[in-house]
């Protein structure tokens, strides 16, 4: 369609309540769009009817209590769409909060944020991003994510429901509602947790899928022409169509049928034409880029809306808050009250919750954590970290997830515990199948509803789910990433299951936690730093192979773990340092030994977290990393890269330098020289600089 189109009939504005409140956000879209000069103002425009009756008449939200335990749950997962969510925030009149849950006693997004969109500093990023702008429910914008997301937090409903209601109590009974587009259908994500929360019959998710049929690159039948609904029928889905985006009639029946389901999630598939009303409806221009000063004046004609930016008609902003908060607040006020009664009749319960709630742990929540003794035979860290884990988990319930079909060799079943099935919500033990990208979203999901969710899987598979991993960075998750196998110590399995280059890969990540123990209690210490922390996400990496358990008499404590990098042992006065992770330490240990027994003194320093060391103040990394000692030696098997930081221009590095084989770990540590004859050679050859 040509920009000189003129628009379809029914486009003209009636001036009704609703009709004026649908073309606000519209106008208010193209016009923060083409302001900034960049954005997405089709799909906006093309789905203000959808946001207006989802908030207006059924979403359960309280704007002046936007953290709300039980609020209905609404993520945009066509991020790229964000001026739709900040408009829908802008006149629900939703209230600020800071970081620590308090009002500010400022609009979560004003007219003037509106204005100020994609701008440096603004409320109103391009995508939206959870704990930058209130009502944000979780960060958006790759495709799929916010999909992923919603299935998370469906599930911790129902798991917090599970476990927290009940008779004459419902605490939490809320529902998930995602609007997706083309992309997010497209993208393999969606399709994964689609299939997980059809097999969970998850009936208080629904997805709204806005079918237009445009991508950037033009029609979405370039590349895509399945019938979707029969796609979700065949996951075990509710589908329901609404031909058309405008027909708020048909959209109020569908989200009706939703709310009546109660045996499985549904998906409504709204069709709709991106940039409706405009010159360009229906074309890919539409999408990615503003709409020019004149098309927008052509729109604003064509709706019969004055000729104005940023325009608000009186009414319609307190009108639409009346309408969200009218049924929202006193839904609010009344789980209150059901809180404070369950509080005298259940009252460890209510304790839990209210640990939960404030982002709390029990008290002596580390109580069981055990302690290894010395054994030179050990046990693999995956190992050690199941013991771990259940010693945790059960103190703090809420600490829960699973695999992706791989926890009898992960280790992160919890014992006794049951599965979270559709026949049972208050598991504690989650199978997500062979869907670690879904895992990764979902666990996300689960983890912004409160709960400390951690999902496993082997270390080479973070390939599989490196965007959700990535988010829970940018989000500043309490997640737990349990990846095991990691390194050419898993063997036979050969190079398509070894490790290399993920290391790497997760410490060149912002705000994640990434540790390799190197024996069990650096494993308990490592799990006790996590628990206690829940600020970021977090990356365990385990070993396969037994790992010996060290004589921490003899050796520096395992506690040292919280600091990121300690020294484990020393000489009076050291001539080179040898830096190890993970199962390499007992190695520069053996290495250490060897230089001692030929007159050269050592040290060795246990790193298992660079994120930690890198947040020690100077004095102690210098203590661990002197200067004046630029004889430096690291061992880890995996790539060396990044591992100059440390070792500096003259230190050497015992590590990969290209992919694995397939044969026994102890061949295959032998082969590429992972041995204490060559560290203690690569030690010596640093000396001699």
């Amino acid at each position: 369609m040509t920009d000189t189109a003129t628009a379809p009939a029914g486009v003209h504005e009636d001036g009704s309540p609703e009709r004026l409140a649908i073309d606000t956000i519209r106008t208010l879209s193209m016009d923060a769009v083409q302001r900034a000069n960049s954005g997405h103002p089709g799909t906006p425009m093309a789905l203000a009817p959808v946001g207006w009756t989802l908030w207006t008449k059924f979403l359960r939200y309280d704007p002046d209590t936007p953290d709300w335990p039980n609020r209905d749950r609404f993520v945009l997962s066509v991020g790229h769409a964000s001026m739709l969510l900040y408009s829908l925030l802008h006149l629900a009149g939703v209230k600020e909060l800071d970081r620590t849950g308090k009002p500010t006693g400022r609009p979560a997004v004003s007219l003037e944020d509106i204005e100020a969109f994609r701008q440096l500093g603004s409320k109103t990023p391009g995508h939206p991003e959870y704990r930058h702008t209130t009502g944000v429910e979780t960060t958006t914008g790759p495709l799929g994510q916010g999909c992923g997301n919603s299935v998370g937090m469906a599930i911790a409903e129902r798991w917090l429901a599970a476990r927290y209601n009940k008779p004459g109590f419902t605490l939490f009974d809320h529902d998930v509602y995602s609007l997706c587009g083309d992309g997010d259908m497209m993208e393999g994500v969606a399709s994964e947790a689609a299939s997980l929360a059809g097999h969970l019959k998850l009936s208080n998710l629904c997805w709204i899928y806005d079918s237009n049929h445009i991508s950037i690159e033009g029609g979405t039948d370039l590349a895509f022409d399945e019938d979707v609904g029969k796609r979700f029928l065949g996951y075990g889905w509710n589908v329901i169509h609404v031909d058309d985006a405008n027909d708020v009639a048909a959209l109020t029946a569908a989200f009706d049928a939703f709310r009546k389901t109660d045996d499985r999630p549904t998906l409504i598939i709204v069709h709709s034409v991106i940039g409706w009303g405009s010159p360009r409806a229906g074309s890919e221009k539409a999408h990615g880029e503003p709409l020019g000063v004149e098309n927008i004046a052509k729109t604003k004609e064509a709706y019969g809306w004055p000729a104005k930016d940023f325009y608000v008609p009186e009414g319609v902003q307190a009108a639409f808050e009346q309408a969200v908060a009218g049924r929202g607040r006193p839904l609010r006020e009344e789980w209150q009250a059901t809180l404070a009664k369950y509080e005298e009749v259940e009252p460890a319960l209510a304790a839990e919750l209210d640990l939960i709630l404030a982002g709390k742990l029990p008290e002596d929540w580390d109580a069981d954590i055990p302690v290894f003794e010395a054994d030179e035979k050990g046990l693999a860290s995956r190992d050690a970290g199941g013991k771990v884990l259940n010693a945790i988990a059960k103190r703090v319930p809420w600490l829960i997830g699973g695999s992706a079909d791989l926890a009898p060799s992960t280790k992160t079943d919890i014992k006794g515990a049951a599965s979270f099935e559709a026949n049972n919500y208050g598991g504690a033990n989650f199978h997500f199948g062979v869907r670690e990208h879904a895992m990764g979203a979902v666990v996300n999901g689960m983890t912004l509803s409160g709960l400390r969710a951690y999902g496993s899987t082997f270390f080479v598979f973070l390939d599989y789910m490196r965007p959700p991993v990535r988010l829970s960075a940018l989000m500043e998750l309490g997640c737990t990433w349990v990846y095991t196998h990691d390194s050419i110590g898993v063997g036979e399995d050969g190079p398509t299951h070894q490790p290399i280059e993920h290391l790497a890969m997760m410490r060149a990540t912002p705000g994640i936690d990434t540790i390799r123990p190197a024996d069990a209690n650096e494993v308990a210490e490592a799990w006790r730093a996590i628990v206690s922390d829940g600020q970021h996400p977090t990356a365990l990496i385990l070993s396969r192979q037994a790992l010996p358990t060290l004589d921490r008499s003899k050796y520096a404590s395992a506690a040292g773990v919280a600091k990121g990098a300690y020294v484990l042992a020393d000489s009076p006065d050291p001539q080179v340092i040898l830096i190890a992770t993970g199962s390499e330490v007992s190695l520069a240990l053996g290495a250490y030994e060897q230089l001692k027994s030929e007159g050269i003194a050592a040290r060795v320093v246990s790193m298992p977290s660079w994120f930690r060391f890198e947040r020690q103040d100077a004095a102690y990394r210098e203590s661990v990393l002197p200067a004046k000692i630029t004889a430096r030696v690291a061992v880890e098997m995996a790539g060396g890269f990044g591992w100059d930081r440390y070792v500096g221009a003259k230190g050497r590095t015992v590590t990969m330098s290209g992919y694995g084989a397939s044969a026994p770990a102890g061949k295959l540590m032998e082969a590429f020289g992972f041995t204490v004859g060559n560290v203690a050679q690569v030690a010596k050859e640093a000396l001699q600089g």
